[in-house]
């Protein structure tokens, strides 16, 4: 059984695989965790005899910061996915032709490779999602188990933030250095939206926020233009201001009351169809922003192979 590489995505669990972000090679797994991911694909490949392409989706829970994390199964495809490309260039392992090999009888040893995981490669890769909201009206863009997406880009680099920067701008996704933010934060989020709000006010951005968020906004210490929901009205309320131009980035968590849902959607909707990047993830929103803040507007530009080779 021959893994061409793991991936770890960004958003946790609940989010479909097909909408989340994710980065070759995996960059937080520990070495424990990494053992047990082998072996059980190795007897998940082997039990059900695989000849060909198969993809594994695990889920971690960890209990402290020293030990290794209870690795779970949550799903095993055994066919292609659309993750091949991606994790046949990240690594550099011709994925189809092995596995069309395979599938005609041919070894691995025969083919040159051998079982377990192949070595990592001296780049990163970042797989963003493409959606395409914007002609699909009446349609909500928050994401969840169903999976929404139409396509995904990769971005390569030396480091993290600047591959996923590079994912970001051609997903469409990118968010400026600096601008105005738009915040309506469900309140099972906020607590961990506080660091991201903190990110956003020390980078300088002009914070714009429902109600509620901004409530915490101001709490944190940072000014903010508040906004009222269209429900209760006012003017301009947070649909206008978004329709305005005036908005760079809207961040919008869905909430569980029915009311507050409704709100929810017209903003998505709204961002959606001004092409303005519209994070329903704390997580992916904290990343995007980190990986503006962090030097991933510095990014390389070199063909493939040389990322592959670590001539960049």
């Amino acid at each position: 059984v021959l893994i061409p590489g793991i991936m770890e995505h960004i958003e946790r669990a609940g989010v479909h695989s097909g909408d989340s972000m994710a980065v070759y090679p995996a960059p937080n797994l520990r070495a424990g965790e990494v053992a047990t991911i082998i072996e059980y694909t190795r007897q998940i490949g082997i039990g059900l005899g695989v000849a060909g392409l198969m993809n594994i989706q695990y889920v971690i829970m960890r209990d402290s910061d020293q030990d290794d994390g209870d690795v779970f199964v949550l799903e095993v495809n055994p066919r292609a996915s659309r993750t091949v490309p991606f994790l046949s260039k990240g690594p550099g392992v011709p994925r189809v032709e092995v596995a069309v090999r395979a599938m005609l009888g041919e070894a691995l040893s025969e083919q040159g490779y051998s079982s377990g995981l192949w070595p990592s490669t001296p780049l990163v890769a970042v797989k963003a999602p493409v959606f395409s909201m914007s002609k699909l009206s009446g349609v909500d863009t928050h994401l969840g188990p169903e999976m929404k997406s139409t396509g995904e880009v990769m971005g390569v680099d030396t480091d993290y933030e600047k591959a996923l920067n590079k994912a970001l701008i051609a997903a469409g996704m990118a968010v400026p250095a600096q601008g105005r933010a738009l915040l309506s934060i469900a309140d099972q989020d906020k607590p961990g939206a506080m660091a991201l709000i903190r990110e956003l006010g020390e980078a300088g951005y002009e914070l714009h926020a429902t109600v509620g968020t901004a409530s915490l906004i101001r709490g944190l210490g940072y000014d903010v233009h508040e906004a009222p929901k269209r429900e209760v009205g006012g003017d301009p309320d947070v649909i206008d201001l978004i329709r305005s131009g005036q908005i760079d980035m809207v961040i919008n968590t869905p909430e569980q009351i029915s009311s507050n849902i409704r709100d929810g959607f017209h903003i998505r909707r709204a961002a959606a169809e001004q092409r303005i990047p519209c994070f329903t993830s704390i997580d992916t929103a904290h990343h995007a922003v980190g990986a503006m803040l962090e030097g991933g507007a510095d990014y390389n530009i070199a063909p493939l192979p040389d990322y592959t080779a670590g001539r960049v």
